[in-house]
């Protein structure tokens, strides 16, 4: 199971499974984004992005 620890991993995941949905462009990744469209499927991009905000801190270092 895959779930984001932070608002910027979450948005993070958004925007590599956008890319992977060939949704945007590859090259317009950045960062972890970059990193996670090139290691992860999409289906666990897509259990990440789903994962529910209201709980999560805005970067995994500020619990």
């Amino acid at each position: 199971m895959a779930e984001a620890k932070s608002k910027a991993q979450q948005q993070a995941a958004g925007a590599a499974l956008s890319a992977k949905r060939g949704e945007t462009k590859v090259g317009d990744l950045q960062g972890a984004s970059k990193d996670m469209y090139d290691s992860m499927s999409e289906d666990e991009l897509e259990e990440m992005a789903s994962t529910d905000r209201s709980d999560l801190p805005e970067t995994a270092g500020d619990d």
